[in-house]
């Protein structure tokens, strides 16, 4: 039976290739609410339990790179309230979207993989209540930070950049308004035959009438894990193997997704997780998948100094090189302790051989990759404006220094994270209670400009870094429930954070024997994802998931 379509809404979009029942690359989105509408979309609040009737059907049209349209068609799930003593269900709810027809033909989802994407950003609130398909979900109203509700614009507008760059300072045009993820991952993901799970988190900016701050670590992270373990709780009812689940995230969204691999059913979030009735299941995940993470927070002002402290603000001004210097000294000590190895044989990581380390094996890489890529008028073209970049035998080649000669300006003031004037995002995540903002480095503490008095962290900011750092469960105390594989992006022109955070993680879970994929995007800047057909694939490849079509849909 066919039904005559009451919503629709359009996105466009430019990726890349993928894999899976339809081939999507480019992409071109319609979707439209058909009239095959069940009962309630949201479950009862008290409830952990899946609905499989309540759903809506929609269509998608998807554009692959070629310019082959593909139908889809998928039941979607509105906005279930995932933990049954809900702080703020309207952030504390999931989507699920489900493909059963691509191109007329059947699809069996039952056990395909599940892909967990989070659109968080900046740490901000991140809701779904308002979401009208997949992908339409990732900003929260309340936020007090300037954010605006309702659905993020999906298309990298110029008007959408600007509106997002002034919503947050790591939104620009790769991003949404928050600076989290757009829905790449999600279309194409749905288009491949995968389940969809879309959670919403509460984030550091919601204040109650009390004044209190309820979204500040650890509660994203405890928000996300309730999610995972609601899914994993109704197994066999919602669609897809509950064993397969993989993260995504970008930027505070990608910490948070590498934190949840890294962190998998660890009881340290035990008590959190039983206040607001989670579910009693795993909140281990499969796989992991990360944009420019921006996490090791307490250590992040020393390794962003490391990687940027000679480089001036977009205004032309040096930042205090006493206050950097002095941050790099502590990655130094930090780096030294971590006793991590670089991937390929490349031996101690310390900050002597940092930057040689990133050259050879992420830049220079990096750079060969987009150069051949190009036709070989555009690539003398850029050779010739970029002349540090040698190109013999197929291969780019340039010092360390060069390379941050070409970056340019820096992102941040010192301390990028930990603000003397607790003015930076991170300060709020360690809000508590009435007060906004807080340090969590005894250095920040020490050279306070706001007038505190006090000489030592508050007595829980420990606790609060270890529920929010991967490195924890990683190379400190490395956590056996852990996500065995890593799908791990950043842009080399990111100064949002240090190069160094992204291939930490990577170099502890490649030490610890996991598979790990990471690479720098050649120029591309925060939230960047240039390859995400290619992340489709790898979720198959590390899943073993081959989709199950059926004969073609009687209309």
């Amino acid at each position: 039976m066919k039904h005559r379509a009451v919503k629709r809404r359009s996105v466009v979009l430019g990726l890349g290739a993928t894999a899976g029942v339809a081939a999507v690359g480019g992409i071109a989105l319609s979707a439209q609410a058909s009239g095959g509408t069940s009962t309630s979309s949201s479950s009862d609040a008290g409830s952990l339990a899946f609905d499989p009737d309540a759903y809506t059907e929609l269509t998608t049209t998807v554009t692959d790179t070629a310019g082959a349209e593909h139908a889809v068609t998928y039941h979607f799930w509105k906005a279930i309230t995932y933990v049954a003593k809900p702080v703020d269900a309207t952030y504390q709810s999931l989507n699920v979207s489900v493909p059963v027809e691509i191109d007329g033909t059947a699809v069996d989802a039952s056990n395909a993989p599940i892909l967990f994407a989070n659109s968080v950003g900046g740490y901000m609130p991140s809701s779904v209540a308002d979401a009208t398909g997949i992908g339409a979900g990732g900003m929260g109203g309340g936020m007090g930070g300037g954010a605006p509700s309702g659905a993020p614009s999906a298309s990298a507008s110029a008007s959408a950049s600007a509106s997002a760059s002034a919503s947050a300072p790591g939104a620009n045009g790769n991003t949404n308004a928050t600076g989290g993820a757009l829905s790449s991952n999600q279309l194409l993901a749905l288009a491949a035959g995968y389940v969809v799970v879309e959670p919403g988190a509460r984030g550091r900016t919601l204040k109650n009438s009390a004044g209190e701050y309820y979204g500040v670590a650890p509660a994203a992270i405890v928000d996300l894990k309730a999610a995972v373990r609601y899914v994993r709780a109704n197994k066999g009812v919602i669609p897809g193997d509950t064993d397969r689940i993989v993260s995504a995230g970008t930027s505070a969204g990608g910490a948070l997704s590498s934190l949840l691999g890294a962190s998998g059913d660890s009881p340290l979030y035990a008590e959190y997780l039983e206040e607001l009735g989670a579910a009693d299941a795993s909140d281990a995940i499969f796989a992991t998948g990360a944009w420019c993470p921006i996490t090791d927070l307490e250590h992040a002002d020393g390794s962003y100094e490391w990687n940027w402290g000679g480089n001036a603000l977009s205004t032309g001004k040096q930042v205090d090189q006493t206050v950097s210097k002095a941050l790099q000294s502590q990655f130094a000590e930090y780096q030294a302790g971590l006793k991590l190895k670089g991937l390929n044989g490349f031996g101690a990581l310390n900050a002597r051989n940092y930057d040689e380390y990133l050259v050879e094996q992420y830049l220079e890489p990096s750079a060969t990759t987009y150069l051949a890529a190009l036709s070989d008028t555009a690539r003398e073209t850029y050779l010739a404006a970029n002349t540090f970049i040698t190109w013999k035998n197929g291969r780019a080649g340039f010092s360390w220094a060069d390379f941050l000669t070409h970056v340019g300006a820096r992102k941040k003031n010192t301390p990028a994270f930990d603000a003397f004037d607790l003015s930076a995002g991170e300060n709020n995540e360690f809000g508590k209670g009435t007060v906004i903002s807080r340090h969590f480095t005894a250095y920040s503490l020490k050279n306070d400009t706001t007038g505190l008095t006090a000489k030592r962290l508050d007595s829980d900011i420990p606790e609060m870094l270890r529920l929010m750092n991967p490195m924890y469960f990683l190379a400190d105390k490395p956590n056996a429930g852990r996500s065995k594989h890593w799908w791990i992006r950043l842009g080399t022109k990111d100064s949002d954070t240090s190069l160094t955070v992204s291939a930490n993680i990577a170099a502890a879970a490649n030490g610890l024997g996991d598979d790990v994929n990471h690479l720098y995007y050649w120029d591309q800047g925060h939230g960047a994802n240039t390859d995400p057909g290619d992340f489709i694939t790898w979720i198959a490849k590390v899943t073993g998931h081959k989709a199950k079509t059926g004969g073609k849909v009687k209309k």
